[in-house]
């Protein structure tokens, strides 16, 4: 079988270059494989639509022969009737497909494409082209799609990263025009409209590293302006207001136990601090340790405000329930509340918590609710 020659056709360079490549001693390809290939070097090369329908229908043409090169011979009648371009579109095509090195021309003393047969009429050699480069460099194919996707990748996170810049600066700007109108910005803002006009869009194919460097500066300049317009937390001096004696300690973070317990509710060993903490750990958050009765009513007041029920229903539920049940009814709801939020992905259904507590306490006076039998329950059901 003879090698493809430029034969009337201008010699290129990339012909010859092609002409080296060759398939493993042995190797029978499949149409199959032949077209996969074909498709990953289009992608790889970023053929336009024209040369990539001629080679699509080059390798459509392959018979699978056992040879040593892939060998087609279509017309360019049968292309342009294939294809839907002009025969000077498929010239140009193979123009294109021949300099990329994907196809070697082969041609024959009239210029023709033709097979040649033996004398039993087997065909075992063909003037056309070879598609055996588009083959034979299937492994570059696959590296170059490979660095195109990481490409793409890094472009993608750079784009990500201005956004983000740019959202933060106008942001910082936008804060600046609210809360300081008389602050000189003009500076910031002329960047800012440069950078905008500057900055390519994502449908462009360019890697803007530099503009992400821009952006940074700039969002790192406007946030300063806003910090430092802010006194920066330490231009300014604090306003003392603190004219109590410095000898009394400074603990309002915490209620004193300021409600006394009433002595009838001292009695009831199912309203024990232990079982309050197994039934209800949201108690942990009162921030001090709970040794009895009295810090169970200490803690109720301090979450009282977690529940967003007024002073006033903290006050009306010790005078209806006593200290204890008014302060257990708080930590009961928090926990509820809780509770329904972790079982129903984050939203409790108690929409109104401060309300459901001046519910609670109101069933508990009418005897409709024994706070005892349901800490119990709760914590049965903690621990199963």
């Amino acid at each position: 079988m003879q090698l493809a020659s430029s034969g009337g056709r201008r010699l290129r360079h990339a012909a010859l270059v092609a002409r080296e490549l060759a398939l493993e001693d042995g190797r029978t390809v499949a149409r199959k494989e032949l077209s996969a290939a074909a498709r990953d070097a289009a992608k790889a090369l970023e053929l336009r639509n024209g040369p990539r329908s001629v080679l699509s229908e080059l390798v459509a043409c392959w018979g699978e022969q056992e040879w040593e090169r892939l060998l087609v011979w279509p017309s360019n009648d049968y292309l342009v009737n294939r294809t839907g371009l002009s025969e000077r579109g498929i010239r140009k095509a193979f123009r294109v497909l021949i300099d990329q090195q994907l196809i070697v021309p082969k041609e024959s003393p009239n210029g023709k494409r033709y097979a040649v047969k033996d004398l039993a009429g087997e065909v075992v050699d063909a003037f056309g082209f070879d598609l055996t480069p588009v083959y034979a460099r299937r492994g570059e194919w696959a590296e170059r799609l490979i660095e195109q996707k990481q490409a793409r990748e890094a472009r993608k996170r750079t784009f990500d990263e201005i956004t983000i810049a740019r959202r933060a600066a106008q942001e910082a700007l936008g804060s600046l025009s609210r809360e300081y109108p008389d602050l000189d910005r003009s500076d910031l803002e002329n960047r800012l409209q440069g950078l905008l006009a500057r900055t390519p869009l994502r449908s462009t194919k360019v890697m803007p590293v530099d503009m992400l460097d821009e952006w940074k500066t700039l969002r790192s300049a406007c946030e300063e302006a806003y910090y430092k317009a802010g006194y920066a937390g330490t231009q300014c001096r604090h306003t003392n207001n603190n004219n109590g004696s410095p000898s009394k300690p400074c603990n309002k973070s915490f209620p004193k136990k300021a409600e006394a317990v009433r002595s009838i509710e001292q009695t009831s060993e199912h309203l024990s601090p232990e079982l309050i903490l197994e039934a209800c750990p949201t108690l942990s958050d009162y921030g001090q340790p709970v040794r009895d009765l009295a810090d169970i009513v200490s803690a109720g007041r301090y979450l009282r405000a977690s529940l967003g029920a007024h002073e006033s229903a903290w006050a009306e539920a010790v005078e209806e329930v006593g200290p204890v049940r008014a302060a257990i009814a708080v930590i009961y709801v928090l926990q509820l509340y809780e509770d329904d939020a972790a079982k129903n992905g984050g939203e409790s259904r108690i929409k109104n918590p401060g309300g459901y507590f001046r519910a609670m306490v109101r069933m508990v006076k009418a005897g409709k609710i024994d706070l005892a039998v349901e800490l119990l329950a709760m914590r049965r059901r903690r621990m199963s």
